[in-house]
């Protein structure tokens, strides 16, 4: 009896070795039910890039010394404004605010080019330089239709120097564009992009427009008004004035020769003296022109004349009689403009911009006039605009 234990005992431990030893046996599906398959080893490839040759690198070390240098070389010449505003609280007790902005030395006599927003209304103005030295500025001229102020300091700092001026007549769209201010108040700070455009017309008011502006895609933020736009050279070739609402990278900048023309005159008479033909008139359209049987689609019809204005005396004639077209009631009958020194006239803002950006007050232009279906010319000595 104890001889079948023992052998019953071998048996069971000897079916249970070669269990162990036997391969596994696959389940009809083909997967193995109960041992794990290891996953392959992943093959690890490491890139080593190739380094650049210096020759290849070069461009690249001239490009960034290029504006390093011009920042070292302008950024000194552009100030940070500060400008205090005193305004009356609900119990009529004085209540300062202060807004500030940009701006950069125009000449050697510490006078210093900013936007007329920057300043407006200020009863103090002072202007911190790049060593922050900070001095009381006096508010030399304005002209609010090209967004432009001067101001002046007694004394500049050495390092201080006026900025070289561009030509913004040769600009291309394209070129470098470097912006140079204190957005948020964070002084000398540097943006750089291209001119994304230009000859934009801006427009600041219900009625009135800057011509023939800047648009860039260097940043451009509160703050930067009245800082300069340079090109690759250090060169002024506008002052940044505004950004499009809503839109990032989208900036605008007066044109520097707006700059050369206006600032020289507020420096010496506080004032820019805009030129005036002294009349109003409509702009004409197709539809304007079907409706009225004009012979011309495109021109101003004259519509009324002031009294001192200078298209009296050149001649010139207003409306005679009153129409009614949908729900509008226009003077008609007077002569019509198609062109002013030879540039065609296409409506109002055409010759709002011609008179901007191209003559001065006292020049004689020449308009060419179509009065009762005969062409004339006719020359008016430009006048100042009424206040």
């Amino acid at each position: 009896m104890y001889r079948k234990r023992q052998l019953l005992v071998l048996g069971i431990l000897g079916l249970l070795f070669l269990s162990c030893s036997l391969p596994a046996i696959s389940s009809p599906s083909g997967v193995d039910s109960t041992t794990a398959v290891p996953l392959p080893t992943p093959i690890v490839i490491v890139a080593t890039p190739t380094p650049l040759p210096e020759a290849a690198l070069a461009p690249l070390d001239i490009e960034e010394e290029l504006i390093t240098n011009l920042y070292e070389r302008v950024s000194p010449s552009v100030v940070h404004i500060k400008a205090t505003v005193v305004t009356m609280d609900f119990f009529f007790g004085p209540m300062p605010s202060e807004g500030t902005g940009s701006g950069f030395i125009f000449d050697a006599l510490g006078h210093i080019v900013t936007n007329h927003h920057v300043i407006e209304g200020a009863n103090a103005v002072e202007v911190e330089f790049s060593d922050d030295t900070r001095a009381a500025a006096t508010i030399i001229g304005v002209d609010p239709a090209n967004d432009l102020a001067v101001l002046r300091v007694e004394t500049l700092p050495p390092e201080a120097r006026p900025l070289p001026l561009g030509d913004s007549a040769l600009l291309r769209v394209g070129q470098r564009a470097i912006a140079i201010g204190n957005p948020f108040g964070l002084a000398r700070t540097l943006t750089t992009g291209v001119i994304s455009a230009l000859g934009r017309p801006l427009q600041i008011s219900q009625d009135d427009y800057i011509f023939d502006v800047i648009q860039t895609d260097a940043a451009i933020n509160p703050g930067n008004s009245g800082g300069p736009l340079l090109d690759s050279r250090g060169r002024v070739i506008g002052v940044n004035t505004a950004v499009r609402q809503g839109a990032e990278g989208i900036g605008f900048a007066v044109p520097v020769n707006a700059v050369k023309q206006i600032v020289p005159v507020l420096i010496d008479e506080g004032v820019y003296r805009h030129p005036w033909l002294g009349l109003l008139g409509y702009t004409i359209t197709p539809s304007l022109a079907r409706a009225l049987d004009l012979p011309v689609e495109r021109g101003i019809l004259v519509a009324q004349l002031y009294r001192q204005g200078p298209a009296v005396p050149a001649g010139i004639r207003g409306g005679t009689r009153q129409v009614r077209i949908g729900n509008q009631i226009l003077l008609i009958g007077g002569d019509i403009l198609t062109a002013i020194d030879g540039v065609s006239l296409r409506d109002w803002n055409s010759l709002q911009e011609y008179l901007q950006t191209r003559t001065k007050v006292g020049d004689v232009v020449t308009l060419a006039v179509i009065r009762e279906g005969v062409e004339l010319e006719i020359d008016l000595t430009l006048a100042a605009q009424p206040g």
